[in-house]
């Protein structure tokens, strides 16, 4: 057993309490978390371990939506509208993926690691990402992604998803769990949706996908064209899109579901999300650089929504705090201080909510996935402490996952 004193814990539980001179005892799993002079009553034999002038303990943040196959890239993508970035990935895919070795990703996972980042959903389009996912010591969701529109590819790229599916299957463990993703509406055959889904619910595979990103999507399901027309047309002649929104949102009944982006949707399509109890994953950086609009986060309940960084396809960084600093400026209108509990609530409790997993949390008997940070002064106002943590944090200084330090 372990024990771990701060100034401050934030404990992300859904009243996001704070304990001030607090300590929490953990093995594997937390055991007890009060004020220190409790903790060290309770427990005369174990050193307690102080994490330093103003320091601060909480739940390690999960980002539950990444592309690291993209990790290489810096300046080969066209920002500032979505068709264009779109066609720049498909004419830089090649270089991209190449570049993004085993090497480059394992730097880009242990930059995560750093910024106190214990689990994430990474999106697998090819696999070539399997071995660093596998020896990374954080939690990895590795979501197995299957896309193509084209029915006479329908098997072929079924037959390659179902062979990556099962090679990740083969190497489950308590910290890497396989899982599905279809890429979206507008780039994945109902054939292959379907096909996947069945597999998903037979197997009690988490889903993810891609879901009204941007109003050429929009445009494009509502039978409206816009600037997919071009886009399709230059692959298939006289393409038609593969389903509405509605359509495609019907084939996620009865799975748990990841829909990322959503900044299209409608009221409606919400509240189908919300039926089939989805949560949406907010990723602003990603939202900006392709001019996808801004997500009302006010619309949607908020026990389903989380944050996450998209991949370096679409962000700069993979860093979930300064994902939050974007966040917080994007949503200017909203209170600061409540912006920000809200903010690392959904970088922690309900990132564990959507991917369904025991952390999240600094409460009993969840897993020991903890982080602890140094504020550059002790923070004079306790309520500010969320935004303080958000304007002064890049990396961490300790990160224990299932009770190991491992930073």
């Amino acid at each position: 057993m372990k024990i771990l004193r701060a100034d401050f814990i934030l404990i992300c539980d859904e009243e996001f309490k704070i304990i001030e001179n607090g300590a929490i005892c953990f093995d594997k799993k937390i055991l007890d978390i009060g004020f220190e002079n409790d903790i060290s009553k309770k427990y005369p034999d174990i050193q307690i371990r102080y994490m330093g002038e103003n320091s601060v303990l909480m739940p390690g943040l999960i980002n539950p939506h990444v592309h690291l196959e993209f990790s290489a890239n810096r300046t080969s993508l066209e920002y500032g509208n979505f068709i264009p970035w779109l066609n720049s990935v498909i004419k830089n895919r090649e270089y991209i993926l190449q570049n993004s070795n085993s090497a480059l990703i394992d730097s880009t996972l242990a930059d995560m690691l750093h910024s106190g980042t214990t689990t994430l959903g990474q999106i697998s389009s090819f696999g070539e990402d399997l071995e660093s996912c596998l020896k990374t010591p954080q939690k990895v969701v590795y979501f197995n992604e299957i896309l193509g529109s084209r029915p006479d590819t329908v098997d072929i790229l079924f037959d390659n998803f179902r062979s990556r599916l099962h090679r990740s299957d083969d190497n489950r463990s308590e910290t890497f769990i396989p899982a599905i993703s279809i890429h979206s509406p507008y780039s994945t055959h109902p054939i292959l949706a379907k096909n996947a889904l069945d597999i998903a619910r037979k197997n009690n595979y988490l889903v993810s996908t891609h879901f009204m990103e941007s109003q050429a999507e929009r445009d494009w399901l509502d039978g409206r064209g816009g600037e997919f027309v071009e886009f399709f047309n230059s692959l298939m002649p006289n393409a038609k899109p593969l389903s509405t929104a509605q359509e495609y949102l019907e084939l996620f009944h009865d799975t748990s579901t990841l829909f990322t982006h959503c900044t299209k949707a409608s009221s409606k399509e919400l509240e189908i999300i919300k039926d089939i109890e989805g949560f949406i994953v907010h990723c602003p950086a990603s939202n900006r650089l392709l001019n996808s609009g801004r997500l009302d986060i006010e619309s949607i309940d908020k026990d389903m929504l989380c944050l996450g960084t998209d991949g370096l396809s679409s962000n700069i960084s993979l860093n979930l705090w300064s994902e939050m600093r974007i966040a917080l400026m994007m949503h200017f209108e909203k209170d600061l201080h409540k912006l920000a509990t809200k903010l690392i609530k959904i970088s922690t409790l309900n990132g564990a909510k959507a991917l369904k997993l025991n952390n999240g949390t600094l409460e009993k008997n969840r897993d020991a996935d903890i982080i602890s940070i140094k504020l550059p002064d002790k923070p004079n106002f306790t309520k500010q402490l969320a935004l303080d943590l958000i304007l002064h944090t890049t990396n961490v200084d300790r990160v224990f996952i299932n009770g190991k330090e491992t930073v």
